[in-house]
């Protein structure tokens, strides 16, 4: 139940303040009644945001978590299925969200559901809440009558989506523990150690080799201009952030980012089960199935695979066949090609694209399982070549100076 703060007097007349819970401010009224309070005014309470709540609304990043979704849709899909009327499920999952942003929307479309439009409509009325194939798939289930199931297929699709998610951060958790970890070692090696090697060979007045003199000047300039550093890369990184927020430069990084050494290919393969999976999805719910390309298109969460796929429904549009377009597009093996003929002629597509998407899971799947395994060639090459630039830009010329004392 919501607080209401009131304002009021008690029975000698002095001034009280407070909080209470209640249905309403009437029902307020009444408890205060009975604890001898007059009431001078009631107000429901405004909850204030965090600082952590508030900075993101300042930078515009406030928004729901794909948490906020999963519970949204489990809730809804119960409340549905048990008969509860929608304004009132909506009225209390309002109440009960932790997400001020979920909170917000859900009161939104309440409102709107009150003045008599539908939910589809009504939720459609906040992107930065519900995607483009949330809102199809509510729309679908209110005029089919399935709206349970349209939330059962969102919670499902949300919970298969959060596991892959977190599979992935889990194995790419090493890998940037180790990288760190170079990085500061390093950062000591150059601000704190290469120095006094510098000040050692600069007493000897002993000619450098090329490769000892670049990696010193590098040290000394670090040293010194540390914080000019600092802030090229803070720069850098703005710069960036603001470059992928672009159209062209999501474009570009999204394509860049599938051609990194392995994790580039489970980038791929994870999209390519989204892909499938949502499309399942679509088709079990009967969305058209040039929309549904459209929709599909968009929850890959990668704009370059995304145009990829639009290519799809454009050929469809020609009147091809869904197996000719996707041969089309280069982007399934040929495995995947046959199950999607065969979906197609027998009429059970979204079967067969269920099966391309457990297809391509158990490949990403497997590939998390090996990441760790993958990448540590990779990062102890690294690691290999900075410690033979420092071994010979630094203890090389040890064997110079030793020769210079024996003489």
């Amino acid at each position: 139940m919501p607080d209401f703060a009131y304002r009021g007097r008690s029975l000698t007349g002095e001034p009280v303040a407070g909080t209470l819970e209640g249905e309403s401010p009437d029902g307020v009224a009444a408890r205060l009644a009975e604890l001898g309070i007059t009431p001078v005014s009631i107000e429901a309470s405004v909850e204030r945001p965090s600082a952590f709540e508030s900075l993101k609304r300042a930078f515009g990043r406030e928004k729901a978590t794909l948490d906020d979704l999963l519970l949204f849709s489990r809730q809804m899909h119960a409340l549905v299925k048990s008969g509860v009327p929608i304004v009132r499920g909506l009225t209390g999952l309002a109440e009960s969200s932790r997400s001020a942003v979920m909170r917000a929307a859900l009161e939104d479309i309440t409102e709107s559901l009150a003045s008599g439009q539908d939910l589809g409509g009504s939720m459609a009325r906040h992107p930065e809440v519900f995607s483009r194939l949330y809102v199809a798939l509510i729309r679908v289930g209110e005029s089919a009558g399935t709206l349970d199931q349209s939330f059962l297929f969102m919670h499902e699709h949300l919970a298969r989506e959060r596991r892959t998610r977190s599979e992935l951060k889990a194995a790419m958790r090493y890998p940037i523990l180790v990288v760190c970890a170079i990085i500061v070692a390093m950062a000591i090696l150059t601000l704190f150690v290469l120095p006094r090697f510098a000040n050692l060979y600069s007493q000897f007045h002993a000619q450098l080799p090329w490769a000892t003199r670049l990696i010193f000047a590098v040290s000394a300039f670090m040293g010194h201009y540390w914080w000019l550093v600092l802030a090229l890369l803070i720069a850098a990184g703005w710069g960036f952030y603001a470059w992928i927020k672009t159209d062209h430069g999501r474009y570009r990084w999204d394509r860049a980012k599938l051609r990194i050494p392995v994790l580039g290919k489970i980038l791929y393969r994870a999209a390519l089960a989204r892909f499938a999976r949502t499309f399942s999805i679509i088709q079990r719910t009967g969305v058209p199935l040039t929309q549904g390309v459209s929709l599909v298109a968009d929850s890959v969460d990668n704009s370059y695979l995304g145009a990829r796929l639009l290519e799809i429904r454009n050929g469809i549009e020609r009147g091809q066949d869904l197996t000719a377009t996707a041969a089309a597009t280069g982007l399934f093996p040929s495995l995947v090609l046959q199950m999607l003929g065969v979906g197609e002629e027998t009429g059970a597509l979204d079967d067969m694209l269920g099966e391309v998407a457990e297809f391509y899971q158990r490949e990403v799947d497997y590939d998390l399982s090996r990441l760790s395994s993958l990448i540590e060639p990779i990062m102890i090459g690294g690691v290999a070549v900075m410690v033979l630039i420092l071994a010979l830009g630094v203890y090389l010329p040890m064997w110079d100076l030793y020769r210079i004392i024996q003489h």
